[in-house]
Parts: structure tokens; sequence; C-alpha cells
């Protein structure tokens, strides 16, 4: 039951944080790998249990979903879809060993892109002018991270759009929602069908709920939390939890 309860409070801390822009994933997968559960199998629950929130955002944001550019929304939802179970694919079949030692620079890159990520695309917007066939390109190779780790994978896309088509952050947020509902998708209908993660249920379960909980919570609490106040919330926690991760990688 403690176990339990500690899992529940951080899948309401992930779900919050995901409401509040992201970085759930910085509080789930070490809470999921402090229960026991080992890294892959951690990372894929993690996957599993901030979809609903994914898929209810997506939902919420329906009609305000705006193609990005020329390239129509079902190209760019199934290349988010196939790339989704590539990732995924990718993480059950290479070494558990090689996602073990990679996991803190996944970490330290998804903080980074966190920090300096929106800088970077304003100052870079609409540089490119990208055309349909390589922002679909860049879509599969987001979509595959987004399957294999996830950390960020939402403000890299957003980055994507707005340096390629000058798309800001307001206007690509809606399909930013329904490209990861996409990629978790199949990414957890692969992770469900073939890897670890409902042999044992109770952490998966205690995070979905608590996943769904803050994020409803987190919604309420967004609208009245100053933005800067958020991003320092979400960044802290990114910041924390990577060197936590680092300082054991090195110890």
């Amino acid at each position: 039951m403690p176990e339990f309860l500690t899992l529940l409070l951080a899948g309401v801390a992930a779900g919050a944080l995901n409401a509040a822009g992201g970085g759930g994933t910085f509080v789930a997968l070490p809470a999921l790998v402090g229960a026991g559960l080992s890294p892959v199998t951690a990372n894929a629950s993690t996957t599993v249990a901030l979809l609903p929130g994914a898929l209810a955002s997506a939902w919420a944001y329906r009609r305000e979903i705006a193609p990005v550019g020329r390239t129509p929304t079902r190209s760019l939802t199934a290349v988010s879809m196939l790339g989704g179970g590539l990732g995924a694919g990718l993480l059950l079949v290479l070494p558990s060993s090689s996602f073990d030692a990679a996991v803190p620079w996944l970490l330290a890159f998804a903080t980074v892109v966190l920090a300096f990520g929106r800088q970077a695309s304003r100052l870079l917007g609409g540089t490119l002018t990208m055309g349909t066939r390589p922002i679909l390109a860049w879509q599969l190779v987001l979509a595959i991270y987004g399957g294999y780790f996830g950390g960020a994978v939402g403000i890299l896309m957003l980055a994507l759009w707005n340096v390629g088509l000058g798309i800001d952050a307001a206007t690509g947020n809606p399909m930013r929602v329904a490209q990861l509902g996409a990629v978790y998708g199949v990414a957890s209908a692969v992770f469900l069908v073939a890897a670890d993660v409902v042999v044992d249920p109770l952490p998966l379960v205690g995070m979905l709920v608590g996943g769904i909980t803050g994020g409803v919570l987190g919604a309420q609490v967004v609208r009245r939390l100053p933005a800067r106040v958020l991003r320092a919330i979400v960044l802290t926690t990114a910041v924390t939890m990577t060197a936590l991760y680092l300082v054991r990688e090195f110890r």
C-alpha cells in the first residue's frame, strides 16, 4: 500500500506537469524504477500511463487542430503512428543494457530541449521553409524517438514546425497533442502486448490513476499560475531527475 500511494502521487505529479506543458516523464520514469521495475519496463509503463491524458487532451482540442503547413493531417498522423510503433519495437528488441546506459543522456537531452527549445525556435522560426516530404521525414524521426523514450517529444515537434514552417506554439499545440496521442497510442499497444507492463499491474494502475487525476487537477491549476512559475516547476523537476540519474551513472 505505501508503494502504491507513492506511485499514485508520482502519477498525479506527472499528469499535472504534462498539463502544465510537459515533463511528466521526469517524474513517472524514476518513480517506476524506484518501485523495482527495470528501466525498459518502467519506460514502457510510463508511456501507457500517460496515454489517457494525451487522448483526453486531443479530444478537447479536436476543433482547434490546424494543419501543419500543407502536410495533410492524415499523413502526419499515419507517420506518427508508424514511428511510435517502430520506436516501441526498438525499445523491446535492443538490449536492455543499452537503454539503461542511455537513460541519463536521454533525460539530459530532453532537459536541454525543455530549457532552450522555445528560444531556439523563436530565433530560427520559419527560416527553413520545409516542404511536405521533409516535414513527414522529420516527424517520423521524432515519432520513433517518442516511441522509444518520449521525453520532450512534444516540444521537439513544436520546434520542428516552428523552424520549418513558422508555426507558433499556440497554433501548433492542438496538433502537438493529437500527434502525441498517435505516437503513445501505437507504442502503448505494442508495450501491452509484448512488454512486461501487465505482469505486475499494481505500479501501472497506480501511475494510471494518478496520471488521470493529475491531468484533470493540473489543467485547473494551469489557469491560475503564471506561465513562468509553471515553466520553472517543469525545468526544476527535469534538472533534478537528470542530475540524480547522472550521479548514479558515474558513481
